[in-house]
């Protein structure tokens, strides 16, 4: 198979035929047991079809109608230019979806669709997956029970999850699992397979287990494992266990499982024009940190619903105390120790991210390139899907930050 120097073009999915012929020929085939949904550039192709290589729940949009999105594509948007932020390059927005390894990319203005483009073998019914744009979703509906007084805040993870009371996370409040404030021996290193996601991901099940593994074998059984390090509430630290946690409060207090709540919740208020698939580990519990896979209009209008103060699909299908609450943004005292070189003056909310330099803008993301922007001022959502590389967002940041902000001024121009 091909090497990792192969830019968007030489790894484009559809030229390199992955899972085409009746059967397809042995080179051409893909596998779970290869870990090929999740290594370049096999995943350009598996990224579009998660349900074929892990389970799924389906998170059901119901039988209401489709919130419209109006159309008015504007021919001038390839063209509007900017300068990376590593080595200062002139691009272009048409330049940076090929850059970005992008596989369907959607740009709202004043609601209505006014770019949209699809790339690989993503088309507009195509389900992607969302990685962690899902958490945004979690930690959304984590706000809707705040706000609706089923949840506090202050509450310490032992009284909800009594499961987690001798864990690391037994002494942390719902806020700082919510925020990411916790303080953990879990690392977020997504090249080691020692680190904390790294075993995480074997617990799951999405990538394969070596000969002799005998570790979690389900998510319940991971969480309880992992130990404090450190005093929460002190600073951010990136790590998807705090949403699988979250996931397994947010259910716990529903009384149902997370695909459902999501559904009941977000998919079917906003009117979602398809189903969405939700990877699940061994016990049917969705993958929370990371597992939506949804088609990349339905994300563009949760993004849009976020913008309008939790208006969408023909009402208030989420509580304006809600999404104040996140816009609001998190501790930037606490963000700054983590040094994140593309995101100076960034905070962390609700497991959102507050995004620097740019009209007051917010993001869900997502590894490889998946994000939804929200930009309020511009009147603006982005909502895209990536194939790239290079996991962490570091590796696209440089060529997708600016480019939303380029966007973002030349919309506000007119």
């Amino acid at each position: 198979m091909a090497g990792p120097l192969l830019d968007a073009h030489g790894s484009d999915p559809a030229l390199m035929g992955w899972m085409e012929g009746l059967p397809p020929p042995p080179d051409k085939r893909l596998s779970w047991t290869r870990a090929d949904h999740m290594r370049f550039p096999t995943h350009r192709h598996a990224f579009s079809h998660m349900r074929e290589f892990l389970p799924t729940a389906r998170v059901s949009r119901g039988q209401g109608p489709i919130w419209n999105l109006p159309v008015a594509l504007r021919g001038d948007l390839d063209a509007v230019c900017f300068t990376t932020l590593d080595d200062g390059r002139e691009l272009t927005w048409e330049q940076a979806l090929a850059a970005n390894f992008t596989d369907g990319v959607i740009v709202l203005h004043r609601g209505a669709v006014v770019y949209e483009r699809y790339l690989g073998v993503t088309r507009r019914d195509t389900p992607h997956i969302a990685f962690s744009v899902t958490k945004s979703f979690v930690g959304t509906i984590a706000e809707m029970l705040v706000a609706e007084r089923r949840l506090d805040p202050a509450a310490p993870v032992a009284e909800l999850i009594p499961e987690l009371a001798r864990s690391g996370f037994g002494d942390a409040t719902l806020r700082q699992v919510m925020d990411m404030t916790t303080a953990l021996d879990f690392s977020e290193e997504y090249t080691d397979p020692a680190s904390g996601i790294g075993a995480f991901s074997m617990a799951l099940g999405l990538t394969p287990r070596p000969a002799g593994y005998r570790g979690a074998q389900d998510v319940y059984e991971f969480l309880p494992t992992i130990r404090k390090n450190g005093e929460h509430g002190e600073r951010f630290t990136y790590r998807t266990c705090n949403t699988e946690v979250l996931g397994w409060i947010v259910a716990r207090t529903e009384g149902e499982r997370l695909d459902r709540v999501l559904a009941r919740r977000i998919w079917q208020p906003l009117g979602m024009e398809q189903d969405a698939d939700f990877l699940l580990d061994g016990t049917g519990m969705p993958f929370a940190g990371g597992g939506l896979n949804p088609v990349l209009r339905d994300m563009a209008r949760f993004g849009e619903a976020m913008r309008c103060g939790g208006q969408g699909g023909g009402g208030q299908a989420i509580a304006s105390a809600v999404v104040d609450s996140i816009r609001a943004g998190g501790s930037k005292a606490a963000f700054a120790p983590a040094n994140y070189t593309y995101l100076p003056d960034c905070s962390y909310r609700s497991q959102w991210w507050m995004m620097p330099g740019n009209h007051g803008a917010f993001s869900a993301r997502g590894i490889h390139g998946q994000a939804i922007y929200v930009d309020p001022a511009a009147e603006l959502v982005i909502a895209r899907f990536g194939s790239h590389p290079i996991a962490a967002s570091s590796g696209n940041d440089p060529t997708s930050l600016p480019a939303y902000r380029a966007l973002a001024d030349h919309l506000m121009r007119g």
